[in-house]
């Protein structure tokens, strides 16, 4: 039987796709009836915008830019009655340059800088401190921040462009 050969092979595939997935935060986006839970905008016309927090269960909420995923992740309880910060399983960005998903708490942001997202100033996020600081020159950033670094009050303070180097 020919088939027997092609299990192991199979089983060996699955597994290189497995340890893959697990590395990558987020590998579905969000649909064209995704909204983001804080403003209301289709996240799906924002590709290069979009974060995601995606919970044990598999329930997922998308967002237009990492400004929003940090205004809901600061007020769970507003924006996801019921919900609490031990269930997500991953939170992902869509970092500047690859335009691809990485960790969002190991990410690097870009506030100040003369890039703007869907709702204006934003947090930009990059996937390393390097490209973090090559973006700040290219793009007269003001202030790199890590995860850790990102407050409620620095958030809020983006919608009316204070985003001084003070945190």
């Amino acid at each position: 039987m020919v088939a027997r050969p092609l299990l192991p092979a199979l089983l060996l595939a699955l597994a290189v796709w497995s340890a893959q997935a697990a590395d990558v935060p987020d590998r579905l986006g969000p649909s064209p009836r995704d909204l983001c839970p804080v403003c209301g905008m289709v996240v799906s016309r924002y590709p290069a915008w979009a974060a995601t927090v995606r919970y044990k269960d598999g329930h997922a909420h998308h967002f237009d830019g990492a400004k929003d995923l940090f205004k809901y992740l600061f007020d769970l309880k507003k924006y996801a009655p019921g919900r609490r910060s031990e269930e997500i399983a991953t939170i992902a960005v869509t970092e500047y340059y690859g335009v691809a998903r990485v960790d969002a708490t190991r990410a690097y942001y870009v506030i100040g800088s003369d890039t703007r997202g869907p709702m204006g100033d934003e947090l930009v996020p990059l996937a390393s401190r390097a490209e973090a600081e090559e973006f700040m020159r290219d793009h007269q950033g003001r202030r790199i921040l890590s995860w850790q670094e990102i407050t409620r009050e620095l958030v809020y303070r983006l919608d009316d462009g204070r985003f001084d180097s003070k945190p």
